[in-house]
């Protein structure tokens, strides 16, 4: 890797760069972003073409809208971003409404916005700051280094031609979601002891689409055949605030359900049990249901090895509490920006590896206890049992579920917070960071 003192003002070349990121969502984006704004060159590559859809609840807790305020994002109303205030819960018969708690380390209100619309201004903004954008390059095999092993650039598809490029850098980015080709062509496979969740989700037209409060609703039963079923998972419904709402399910892999339920069918039946007047039915679906997965607690690892560092999806950073992956992937994006721009300033090759070496220690020291609980409460919620008993007794008592939206949403003050806080941090820090 070549020692650069001064930021540069020009690419090293075309197809060459400090760091290749390979995949412009929430992730890719952002690591270019915080490695752009530090004065390295960067490539930042995305198969798709924007504005592209994503599978996704559309809905911001204040953890990822600290994020998006770090990376200078305009998050006004103006500029078509609906606030939230907190979360609606429903189930065991109890409707509960907590607002977002009130803390020094993050704000006290969320956002939504469509993925569509928010990757693409993320991935601009990333270019505002000097990321170099290339849009439908299709990212194939890795270049290896024979004689080290490490990835030194990647080949490509570039264009409606299909043009084959290479493009060089001495790091590389795995910012390419849960199938992650380039992380699994490195000889990094999926953590089958891990979580697995999928999310299905469509937008209707809806009366309920300026509502300030995101939904969830905890008990998800399927009532379509003989007996009921509680299932492992929970609904919500988000407002977007342009007449529409999101609705969808998040599901887990660790009931018998999983494999054998068709998620989609679950939605409509699910969406049909809802009052007529909300506007859930056939008739005002503004898109079909589409589904996707949601890689959790680490299930790819490790995070760096020979010149690639996982970051989002592509290291299963989702949150197995609530299924939330989008302030995480960001928050991974600039935890690997940091490491790397240390590493480039670093005169020597052994060096410079120690460096990057701290990534996955960061990434566990920040997130591994915690996902450790989340991984525990997975199990314990996969019980329909359990999740029957907790929704009933749970929700009626609300100095509890606050401390429960504290520990799904990871919303604690590190220092100088409340009881909760020093109790939910505290279980983070002596569960094993796996």
């Amino acid at each position: 890797m070549t020692v650069v003192t001064e930021p540069h003002s020009s690419p090293l070349s075309e197809n060459t760069a400090d760091v290749i990121v390979v995949g412009a969502g929430p992730a890719g984006s952002t690591t270019a972003y915080h490695l752009a704004k530090s004065g390295l060159d960067v490539l930042l590559l995305e198969k798709t073409e924007f504005p592209r859809e994503k599978v996704c609840g559309d809905g911001l807790t204040p953890r990822a809208t600290k994020q998006l305020v770090a990376m200078g994002i305009d998050i006004s109303e103006e500029a078509g971003w609906l606030r939230n205030k907190g979360l609606r819960i429903i189930g065991g018969g109890v409707r509960l409404q907590l607002d977002w708690p009130d803390l020094a380390s993050f704000p006290d209100y969320g956002l939504v916005r469509k993925r569509d619309d928010f990757d693409e201004q993320l991935a601009r903004q990333a270019q505002k700051a000097g990321a170099r954008l290339y849009e439908r390059c299709n990212v194939g095999a890795p270049i290896i280094d024979d004689r080290t092993g490490r990835i030194t650039g990647v080949n490509a598809k570039l264009g409606e031609d299909k043009r084959e490029v290479t493009f060089h850098a001495p790091l590389v980015v795995a910012a390419d979601g849960n199938s992650t080709r380039l992380s699994l062509a490195m000889g990094l496979h999926r953590r089958e002891d891990r979580p697995m969740g999928v999310a299905v989700r469509t937008y209707f037209t809806s009366p309920r689409h300026d509502d300030d409060y995101l939904e969830s609703w905890l008990e998800l039963w399927d009532r379509r055949g003989a007996e009921d079923r509680l299932l492992p998972g929970y609904g919500w419904i988000f407002g977007m605030g342009d007449g529409t709402s999101n609705v969808g399910l998040g599901v887990l892999n660790t009931s018998d359900s999983f494999k054998e339920l068709d998620w989609r069918e679950v939605l409509k039946a699910w969406c049909a049990s809802m009052p007529e007047d909300w506007g859930y039915t056939p008739d005002n679906m503004t898109g079909p249901i589409r589904g996707a997965a949601l890689p959790m607690a680490f299930n790819r690892q490790p995070h760096y090895t020979k010149g690639l560092l996982l970051v989002g999806d592509a290291g299963g950073l989702v949150n197995p509490f609530n299924g939330e992956g989008i302030a995480y992937a960001m928050e991974s994006g600039q935890i690997a920006a940091d490491v790397i721009v240390q590493a480039h300033a670093r005169p020597t090759p052994a060096s410079r590896e120690l460096a990057l070496q701290r990534y996955p220690r960061v990434l566990k020291d920040t997130y591994g206890g915690y996902y450790t609980l989340g991984r525990a409460f997975v199990k314990l919620i996969g019980n329909p049992k359990v999740m029957k008993i907790a929704t009933q007794r749970g929700l009626t008592h609300p100095m509890l579920m606050k401390f429960t939206l504290k520990l799904l949403a990871n919303l604690t003050d590190p220092t100088g917070g409340d009881a909760m806080d020093r109790i939910i941090n505290g279980l983070s820090k002596v569960a094993p960071k796996a």
